[in-house]
């Protein structure tokens, strides 16, 4: 699966967001969430868009190292992808199983959390 850059890092942010400070945080929430633009941010924070830029590409960074260590959002897609294989093997060879498509369900909707 294909993501841009910016849905990589609103990803990556989402599952990492507690092992960076409350500045990094505040950094990458306004910019990726709020979508503040970096001017913004320098002014809105008292700091030079310099400033925030070498922020946000810390942290950027950061959340990069994360999941080259722990893979969550990696692991999580591949989870996803097999859940979707699943349900739709299931649903095709296996429609009369209701106990088994029960399980499947419950994978599925797990999965969209």
């Amino acid at each position: 699966m294909d993501i841009d850059e910016t849905t990589r890092i609103n990803l990556l942010y989402n599952f990492y967001h507690s092992l960076l400070t409350k500045k990094q945080s505040r950094y990458m929430d306004l910019y990726y969430v709020e979508d503040f633009s970096l001017s913004e941010i320098s002014e809105q924070l008292d700091v030079s868009r310099q400033a925030v830029l070498d922020n946000l590409h810390r942290s950027v960074s950061l959340l990069e190292s994360f999941e080259k260590e722990l893979g969550l959002v990696e692991k999580t897609q591949e989870i996803d992808d097999i859940s979707k294989s699943l349900s739709q093997l299931v649903q095709t060879k296996y429609a009369d199983d209701k106990e088994l498509l029960a399980l499947v369900q419950r994978i599925s909707k797990i999965n969209e959390m």
